[in-house]
């Protein structure tokens, strides 16, 4: 096996794949990414057993094979090269030897059979969409996932496809973010995929706000998206997302109208003298005005007043300061709108003129 390539060429592919490479391994393969070379091409391998990232370059001078080297130790050295230096990887026996300029390293390997690679992952389901829109859904909604919650299917995403429709949707039990956009497939039926954290903050890493294309490839236990010369593919958590429908408050019928740049402010300052545990501020609504008040233990105190646009005479209601600052930093635009429905009632936060990104924020006792 061998291959030739400038620098440049070949740090991208290593860069998206060594991403998923955990740095503690069951199995030493783990550790390797499966480089196979075919046709003039280099396809690059990074598992965990959970994501898989396989990104594919072109090759000016090449021999066919393949074999593991190791991820992260191959990405360091082609990341220290300078800039327009070539590189040549050849392999001798058990050893790989990579050659740029006048620098020469040796590396390890182990054979490509023991690596494990998802080939099927029994298609059921195919749509395509602009990648900058899938990148926004994902932004907008991956702030509110559980970490490492008992309740295992609240770390990740839900993918929610319905027709003409597809949802992202994320939530810890404490708040609830959704996104939705428009698709211009006819599904065969309603689908439901939850994505495990890992495999979202990967996707995340991976989208680029450009004018590209993302094909999204549902399976019965994988996810797979690709995007040019890109192939992700990620199990799925095998658990039942809640019904995050009943979640959305109805009759949330008080409203409260507020610059969304001039709200945020006001809640980062006044969180200053938050319980440093609870996180906890009260938001008083009356005619067209917001109070955030704000206490901790040591009886200090902070009160910010707001010029705002409400329907409300006189509520109140406490909530964690942080989760409304994750919220209206997802959110677009530069009006936001606040339905509340009263002080033991769950917050409703969305864009002034815009429902496709919502977020629902669970009341907190002050």
């Amino acid at each position: 096996m061998r291959f030739s390539l400038p620098r440049e060429a070949l740090l991208k592919p290593l860069q998206q794949v060594v991403g998923v490479v955990e740095r503690r391994q069951t199995l030493p393969v783990l550790a390797n990414l499966l480089a196979v070379v075919d046709a003039g091409r280099v396809s690059l391998t990074g598992t965990d057993l959970e994501v898989e990232m396989v990104a594919t370059v072109a090759a000016d001078d090449w021999e066919a094979g393949e074999i593991t080297i190791p991820a992260r130790k191959m990405f360091d050295i082609c990341r220290a090269l300078p800039d327009g230096v070539r590189i040549d990887v050849k392999l001798s026996g058990e050893r790989v030897t990579v050659n740029a300029g006048r620098s020469r390293f040796t590396l390890a390997t182990l054979p490509a059979s023991e690596f494990p690679v998802i080939d099927n992952i029994e298609l059921v389901e195919r749509v395509s969409l602009p990648e900058a829109t899938l990148k926004e859904l994902m932004d907008r909604t991956a702030f509110a996932m559980a970490h490492q919650d008992v309740r295992y299917y609240l770390n990740g995403m839900l993918l929610d496809l319905r027709d003409n429709a597809l949802r992202c949707v994320a939530t810890d039990g404490h708040r609830l973010a959704l996104a939705e956009t428009s698709v211009d497939a006819r599904v065969s039926a309603r689908r439901q995929i939850i994505i495990p954290r890992k495999g979202v903050l990967e996707l995340q890493g991976l989208f680029e706000a450009g004018d590209g294309t993302v094909e999204l490839e549902f399976g019965r236990n994988h996810l797979r998206v690709r995007r040019g010369e890109v192939q992700f593919t990620s199990k799925l958590i095998d658990g039942r997302f809640p019904d995050y429908e009943a979640v959305i408050p109805i009759g949330a019928d008080k409203e409260v109208r507020i610059g969304r740049d001039e709200l945020r402010a006001a809640l980062q300052r006044a969180a200053i003298l938050s319980n440093e545990k609870y996180r906890g501020v009260k938001l008083e609504v009356g005619a067209n005005r917001l109070r955030i008040v704000a206490h901790n233990p040591e009886q200090e105190e902070a009160i910010e007043e707001l010029e705002a646009g409400t329907n409300v005479d006189d509520l109140g209601v406490g909530f964690n300061v942080n989760y409304l600052l994750d919220a209206l930093g997802a959110l677009p635009g530069s009006d936001v709108v606040m339905c509340l429905r009263d002080s033991h009632s769950s917050c409703l936060i969305r864009n002034a003129d815009s429902e496709r990104s919502r977020h629902v924020i669970m009341p907190l006792r002050l």
